[in-house]
């Protein structure tokens, strides 16, 4: 049997654990997409990989899946919405001729809560056959309202009540923190997004410690609870103003010092939660394939650099497709890797940067910065954008109910 990309790497660690980072409804026309244009000597092998890692009447049966868990936010909701587009569309009319069809907002968030229930429906035996330690669908709150403490408090108990193995993700805005402590004092799971940093994730691990605390003490049930933070890797130097912040002082970043910069930050939070013994689990997100193409090297430095650690990886349709395209010119995993740092020089050197000590500095951010953090401004706008556009598929599938009535 030979071993998907994505099986090595969760070997270097047995409590590793791969995610899907899509909805679970678009996994067969992902995989049937792959498998057409797969070399044809690897077809049947892919296949079987592919298979192993999720296969929905398998899970539904026996409960086992190779993806431990699923996270979504809305531009991989608008893609579920988008690769059925028919189907959505009357799904939305329904549930519009339900409400009140002129809140097209209520409608939305209706529409957004059953692309949750679906997914989560798909995968729900395997959180029953594992006690409640994986099979989690994430769900996240409506990205416009990062700093919106009652908005988001209220939708995430309306995700967690679809379904038990429903992850609710918040943002890591100040007061997201403060939602992530209240969702966390009912036994709510969560998931931390929109984080990049190590004061962000600091605070967050305060938050669920604080949380739990208030719900052991009013007896509130925690065998199937589970916290995730996210690091958001490559958009912590990519998306934000890193790059800009370093030209402006005449420092010169190479792809590869950015890389090592980002994996700093990461191994920093996570080593501070495992010093301490803390119960939420990294999860490493964003990450990108470094390909020169057919004949030349390739590498993923997101994964390759901290095999071995206790992470969630949660990876995305395209990043599976070129790690797969790549795999034979993939260097192995180094299960050792997660112990070595980058050197004292470049940190110096990132360190120089104001960008990179918010991020890297136990003290680098106060609470109420987190939100005006650049990669937290730049994700939060794409994510909010991508809302948009979904509430404006809603619009346009109303208003052809409204023909209809007419």
């Amino acid at each position: 049997m030979s071993l998907h990309v994505l099986e090595k790497l969760a070997a270097t660690n047995p409590d590793c654990e791969i995610w899907w980072d899509s909805s679970p409804l678009i996994y067969e026309g992902w995989k049937a997409a792959v498998l057409k244009d797969a070399p044809a000597g690897k077809r049947a092998e892919w296949e079987a990989q592919l298979t192993r890692l999720f296969d929905a009447e398998t899970a539904a049966r026996d409960g086992t899946m190779g993806f431990r868990g699923v996270t979504t936010n809305p531009p991989l909701s608008l893609q579920a919405i988008q690769a059925d587009p028919a189907f959505w569309a009357d799904e939305i009319r329904r549930i519009g001729s339900t409400r009140n069809a002129d809140d097209v907002e209520d409608i939305y968030w209706a529409v957004y809560l059953d692309v949750v229930r679906r997914g989560a429906a798909m995968i729900r035996r395997v959180f029953d056959t594992s006690g409640g330690k994986y099979g989690y669908v994430s769900g996240q709150v409506d990205p416009r309202f990062v700093t919106d403490k009652t908005r988001m408090l209220e939708q995430g108990l309306q995700l967690a009540e679809i379904a038990p193995n429903v992850m609710v993700k918040i943002p890591g805005s100040k007061e997201g923190y403060e939602v992530i402590e209240e969702l966390t004092a009912h036994g709510i799971s969560t998931n931390n997004t929109t984080s990049f940093t190590v004061p962000q994730y600091i605070a967050c691990m305060d938050a669920v410690s604080r949380g739990l605390e208030r719900a052991r003490a009013t007896g509130v049930d925690l065998s199937k609870w589970r916290s995730v933070i996210t690091h958001m890797s490559s958009r912590l130097g990519n998306v934000g103003d890193l790059k800009a912040q370093a030209d402006a002082r005449g420092i010169s970043l190479s792809p590869e010092e950015i890389l090592l910069g980002e994996m700093a930050v990461l191994k920093r939070a996570y080593r501070y939660g495992k010093e301490r013994n803390h119960p939420s689990k990294m999860l490493q997100c964003s990450m990108r394939v470094q390909d020169e193409g057919e004949g030349g090297k390739a590498s993923s430095g997101h994964i390759a650099l901290i095999a071995g650690g206790d992470f969630v990886y949660t990876c995305p349709p395209g990043y599976i497709t070129q790690l797969m395209r790549a795999e034979d010119r993939l260097p192995d995993f180094d299960p050792t890797a997660i112990d070595t740092d980058a050197s004292p020089e470049l940190i110096e050197k990132l360190l120089r940067i104001p960008y990179f000590r918010q991020a890297y500095e136990f003290d680098g951010m106060k609470p109420e910065e987190f939100s005006r953090f650049g990669a937290f401004a730049a994700t939060a706008a794409e994510f909010a954008a991508a809302t948009r556009k979904t509430v404006d598929f809603v619009a346009q599938s109303v208003e052809t109910l409204h023909r209809r009535v007419a």
